[in-house]
């Protein structure tokens, strides 16, 4: 059954390649990026590659939560259902360490953004057939200080981000919790992959991005997975794991939840 399947953060890495390797099965691939030039060009690679023309986009910059409510609210008038979202779009290094309201980089693109724009769209997921939300966490999960979750207080990149990535999987355990009738996984695609992102950061990487492609792949469409809610992916390991503590801790759980939620209200 052919999906429709809207990714974030997709314009190159492995969110442009698992776009790719379901718009060469006929899925209706939706792509998302900051540069509508990018986009644009992405759109129409693929579309040229697969043969696929229900390949399209949208134009968000994920630094801005305005902007992801703009997006949402165009997905909403544009889209009658949505199988699968791939929350992939991520931030490590970055020009500033904080966005114009003085939110933490890493927290707001990794975290926040998804955050909102997947409750925007949970009406439309519930349309969808055998619905399913990915969470692209990281091997990086770190406990969280909500000072700096805030905007109060700064901390490195890579302390950042690994919170920001905890977040996102606590989060994915709320929804699968809170959503019976949506699939929710957090997946760990796989360490220092060959990505713009990993190669900004790190300088080198340890496997190609086919290998985050190909799971992204496989948690989105394959039947393999679809009573797989509430569970972790580690792709180092090449299967379902145990995530953090944290993860397990439904108080924990409550006050991150409680937490965001104010943060997108103010």
């Amino acid at each position: 059954m052919k999906k429709i399947v809207l990714i974030t953060g997709s314009t190159d890495g492995i969110g442009k390649l698992t776009g790719t390797k379901l718009a060469q099965q006929g899925h209706e691939v939706y792509l998302h990026g900051r540069n509508p030039d990018k986009l644009a060009t992405v759109i129409s690679e693929i579309k040229e590659q697969t043969k696929n023309e229900n390949v399209k986009g949208f134009v968000a910059d994920f630094s801005d939560l305005d902007a992801v409510k703009q997006m949402a609210h165009q997905i909403k008038r544009e889209l009658s259902k949505i199988d699968v979202l791939i929350n992939n779009a991520g931030v490590y290094n970055s020009s500033k360490s904080q966005n114009d309201d003085g939110l933490d980089m890493r927290f707001v693109v990794n975290y926040l953004a998804p955050f909102l724009l997947t409750n925007e769209l949970i009406p439309l997921l519930k349309k969808g057939e055998n619905s399913r939300i990915i969470n692209l966490s990281s091997a990086a999960q770190s406990p969280i200080d909500y000072e700096v979750l805030i905007g109060k207080t700064k901390r490195s990149e890579s302390e950042t981000y690994a919170q920001s990535k905890l977040a996102l999987t606590m989060w994915s355990f709320y929804l699968a919790k809170t959503l019976p009738d949506i699939n929710a996984i957090a997946v760990n695609p796989g360490s220092l992959l060959n990505t713009n992102m990993v190669k900004e950061a790190f300088g080198n990487y340890w496997s190609s991005a086919d290998k985050g492609a190909n799971i992204l792949y496989e948690l989105a469409v394959s039947d393999e997975y679809q009573d797989a809610s509430g569970k972790y992916f580690d792709n180092d390991k090449g299967t379902f794991a145990e995530a953090h503590p944290d993860v397990y801790n439904a108080t924990k759980i409550n006050k991150l939840i409680t937490t965001t939620v104010e943060i997108l209200a103010n």
